[in-house]
């Protein structure tokens, strides 16, 4: 006979699926959410459904925003001439919170991985290529993590994205290898950017 209910066995289930709760987070979150008023748990259910219906990517860059083109795109104060290629939308909010990068973004939608199943094609490169024609970018500041995947992603583009008139950088070190820019903190994000290098096509 089973100690914890069932349903509150497929809620741990369900919560342990979120990124960054393990197994007893999980347990922890369902045994508090089942014994909260149902007023604040509704509350909340429906503060998680609002949001999903309501956040969507930037038709322009990729960004998650509620109104399309987002609020960077749509700065004027934002230098259009430097964009930041970043893997995942979450991996703009990490940089903005560093406050030293002042272009516009794009998100690649991952890294290349063949080993996985993902190929250039997969990738929002074409998107980025059209924005190239479209809008006067000088600089490309490549931002993704320091794993093989990130680093052949890289190369890739610099060779790909080869153009007069187009300088083509990498952030500098500082960001640990094999992991994301999510894991960073604003400082090393900071002199990450500060320090980016142009890679050679």
């Amino acid at each position: 006979m089973p100690v914890i209910p069932q349903p509150v066995t497929h809620l741990v289930a369900a919560l342990a699926k979120l990124p960054g709760i393990g197994p007893r987070s999980a347990e922890r979150i369902a045994l508090y959410l089942v014994q909260a008023e149902s007023g604040s748990v509704r509350q909340l259910a429906d503060t998680i459904l609002d949001a999903r219906d309501r956040v969507r990517l930037c038709e322009i860059c990729g960004a998650l925003t509620e109104q399309s083109p987002c609020a960077i795109c749509s700065d004027a104060r934002r230098d259009a001439s430097l964009v930041c290629l970043v893997e995942r939308p979450v991996d703009i909010l990490s940089i903005e919170k560093s406050g030293t990068f002042h272009g516009k973004y794009h998100v690649l939608g991952g890294k290349i991985s063949p080993l996985d199943g993902v190929e250039p094609e997969d990738l929002n490169i074409a998107g980025l290529e059209r924005r190239l024609k479209q809008e006067p970018i000088k600089e490309v500041v490549i931002a993704l993590g320091t794993d093989v995947e990130g680093d052949a992603t890289g190369f890739y583009l610099a060779k790909r994205l080869a153009r007069d008139g187009l300088k083509i950088t990498r952030i500098a070190h500082g960001i640990p290898a094999g992991s994301g820019l999510e894991y960073a903190d604003e400082v090393t994000l900071s002199r990450a950017l500060e320090g980016r290098r142009e890679m050679a096509p």
